[in-house]
């Protein structure tokens, strides 16, 4: 059975994963944690729409349309496109297909945290390089450059480090 957010407040009320309906107290706070997580997600440097979305799938799971997105979040289609799609290219959601649907559905990923924590690393390791060939390609009478080179190597080592650790402990 398919859900359906046309409904005013279905933002609330139509969670994939619970069939009771929400209470006020609970639809509020529902709210508040989709709009915080937006919040959120704009102070660091993503969308808030972005963020937004992140906070509707932890709730909800999925999967959703785009239009029910839109609809539930109050946002264009082209919004939920363009953020799904950088959700999506990071791990935390994912596309599925419905059989005999055309219309395209997301998913919270399987191990988003997870994935958030391996992209991280990604984008440390590829400013790892960039800083390896900063070193060798800036000329060495720059010596306050290196040293300031050498301290944001050696904060992105050990940040790496600590992330790996925290991932095998947290796939465990």
């Amino acid at each position: 059975m398919e859900n359906s957010l046309h409904d005013e407040g279905a933002l609330f009320n139509s969670v994939p994963d619970q069939d009771a309906p929400l209470c006020a107290n609970e639809e509020d706070g529902i709210g508040r944690f989709i709009e915080q997580m937006g919040l959120s997600g704009q102070r660091d440097g993503v969308s808030r729409i972005a963020g937004r979305l992140f906070g509707y799938f932890i709730v909800h799971g999925g999967p959703v349309s785009f239009h029910d997105l839109a609809e539930a979040l109050q946002v264009s289609r082209a919004s939920v496109s363009t953020n799904a799609r950088a959700l999506a290219s990071i791990g935390i959601i994912e596309l599925v297909t419905r059989p005999g649907d055309r219309q395209d559905y997301y998913q919270l990923a399987e191990s988003p945290f997870l994935r958030m924590i391996e992209t991280y690393i990604a984008r440390m390791r590829a400013m790892q390089e960039i800083l390896k060939q900063a070193d060798h390609s800036i000329s060495q009478n720059m010596a306050a450059t290196h040293r300031r080179l050498a301290q944001m190597s050696d904060f992105y080592a050990v940040a790496v480090q600590s992330n790996e650790q925290m991932l095998k402990e947290l796939e465990q």
